[in-house]
């Protein structure tokens, strides 16, 4: 990419630490990761059945999420070595994202159960606010936008495996212990921040670009809110998603116990 920076003009890579031009939120380009993710999501709900039936199409998806969590976390921390700008107050992996990202790889590969509800719930909650207000500086087609948003992706994706294709179920003790462990994380992660004058989990102060918690009032109290939001939301996901269809199959099986069939 050809650039006019600094008084000249300059080749700028998709790996250039240093851009022009920063990433602007709802740009056509945001739109089509938004997209790109809704796209996915349907597509798995819709071949949920035959992925589920054919164990080839399950380890492939299983293997492809992984993939799309791991290698582009590893390339990004290869890449701030190269650089030159790891710096232990931005680039380490303490963000509510990072860490659900490395309980999204575990869940795949172990299949535990204890962990799906904190990707269910964490992970679909964080990631779903990233894609959709994005704390990013680099813009299409730098190496950084395509990790952002294939990460954040495939941390969602992975939830909806294990929902859809894994038949993994939360439970209302789960959203207690996601709350649990949303809390001792950012207590860890807020030592953190006081010892390196960092502000993972944006714990310190709010971030330089738009985003929910800018209507959530001043610090800390925004912190609170999203607390209140956070367990607000975990509810509705729960009702929404299994309380209220489990009831309706329920029913449906009730009235028509000769017609009711597998849960889809």
């Amino acid at each position: 990419m050809l650039r006019f920076r600094k008084g000249c003009y300059v080749i700028e890579t998709i790996f250039d630490p240093d851009v022009s031009q920063s990433f602007a939120a709802f740009s056509p380009w945001h739109f089509v990761a938004i997209g790109t993710l809704a796209g996915l999501g349907l597509l798995l709900y819709l071949f949920r059945r035959r992925i589920r039936s054919r164990p080839w199409l399950r380890q492939g998806a299983r293997i492809g999420l992984l993939a799309a969590l791991v290698l582009p976390e590893a390339v990004l921390h290869v890449w701030y070595g190269v650089t030159g700008i790891w710096d232990p107050a931005t680039s380490l992996p303490l963000e509510l994202c990072s860490l659900t990202l490395f309980l999204s790889a575990a869940v795949l590969l172990t299949d535990s159960a204890k962990l799906y509800p904190l990707v269910y719930f964490a992970g679909i909650g964080g990631a779903l606010q990233a894609v959709l207000t994005p704390n990013l500086d680099y813009p299409f087609p730098h190496f950084r936008f395509f990790h952002f948003f294939i990460v954040h992706m495939a941390i969602i994706l992975t939830a909806l495996y294990m929902t859809w294709i894994r038949g993994y179920r939360p439970t209302w003790k789960s959203i207690g212990h996601t709350m649990l462990f949303l809390n001792a994380a950012a207590l860890v992660v807020g030592l953190a921040n006081a010892a390196l004058g960092s502000n993972y989990m944006f714990l310190m102060h709010k971030p330089n670009t738009p985003s929910l918690l800018d209507l959530l009032g001043p610090h800390p109290y925004y912190i609170l809110a999203e607390e209140l939001i956070a367990l607000c939301l975990f509810v509705v996901m729960h009702i929404a998603f299994f309380a209220i269809p489990e009831r309706v199959r329920k029913r449906r099986s009730q009235a028509n116990p000769s017609s009711f069939s597998l849960k889809g």
